[in-house]
């Protein structure tokens, strides 16, 4: 008995590449998201010339540096003096690396500008050759980005904070339920939820948010416990005379 073996199927339609789309204008708005332009940074310009060892850079650069423009003559002893102590060794070595190559470069530093105030800076290059001398000339951007820094330490002090403030509420909450249910102080009620945490091994903040949700999803602690803060609520006595705003919420409460 012969076996014949059908040929393997093929596509029956070809692939056909997409036609190139002809140019078209863009308007502002449409090149401005396709860029994804957002926070404003100051920009400026400089060029060095390696064979006579002038600088020139332009205003926004004295800017930066804390000047007013014209205020400083451009100069390598102007820049030395605003580095930053702690990246001045690493931005000795980037340089040297990116002049002997020839290559375009861009780095990072911080400056102290003429104010006293710690700066941020992204600092780009393009080596520019002679015909007979090699790199003579070396000319770049420089780039402000200490607003972009200052977003991104904001935003992880926020976290921070927010995640602090979760935290002590829910050590809070845990203290007030020991108290509750043990009659103890708060002294004393935080210092049983830290010896209770240390004996679980998952720390004092994993520990009260772990016990406060199990009884926020518990059906509840009793009877007798319900009945208990019952007694506590209506045994409130006011200490002072209540605010307009107090009053008109407990009538609202009450309706």
């Amino acid at each position: 008995m012969t076996q014949t073996t059908e040929p393997l199927s093929t596509p029956t339609e070809p692939f056909v590449a997409a036609e190139p789309q002809e140019p078209r204008s863009l308007g502002a708005e449409e090149l401005a998201a396709a860029l994804a332009v957002g926070t404003g940074l100051l920009v400026g310009r400089y060029s060095a010339d390696l064979q006579s060892g002038r600088w020139w850079w332009s205003d926004e650069v004295s800017t930066i540096h804390g000047y007013a423009p014209g205020e400083v003559e451009p100069s390598l002893e102007v820049l030395r003096r605003h580095q930053h102590a702690d990246d001045r060794e690493r931005l000795v070595k980037e340089s040297l690396a990116a002049l002997r190559s020839g290559r375009t470069f861009a780095c990072s530093h911080r400056i102290v500008d003429a104010h006293g105030r710690n700066r941020d800076l992204l600092i780009t290059g393009q080596a520019r050759r002679g015909r007979t001398t090699g790199v003579d000339q070396i000319v770049g951007y420089v780039v402000d980005v200490t607003p972009v820094r200052r977003q991104a330490v904001e935003q992880q002090v926020k976290r921070a904070i927010d995640a602090a403030y979760v935290s002590a509420a829910s050590i809070e909450r845990a203290k007030g339920v020991l108290m509750a249910v043990h009659g103890i102080d708060e002294d004393a009620a935080e210092s049983l939820l830290v010896q209770r945490s240390g004996e679980t091994g998952a720390g004092l903040r994993q520990t009260a948010a772990q016990v406060m949700a199990a009884l926020a999803s518990a059906p509840g602690l009793g009877e007798h416990a319900a009945e208990q803060v019952e007694e506590v609520f209506g045994a409130v006595v006011p200490d002072r005379r209540p605010h307009m705003r107090d009053a008109q919420l407990a009538r609202r409460r009450s309706n």
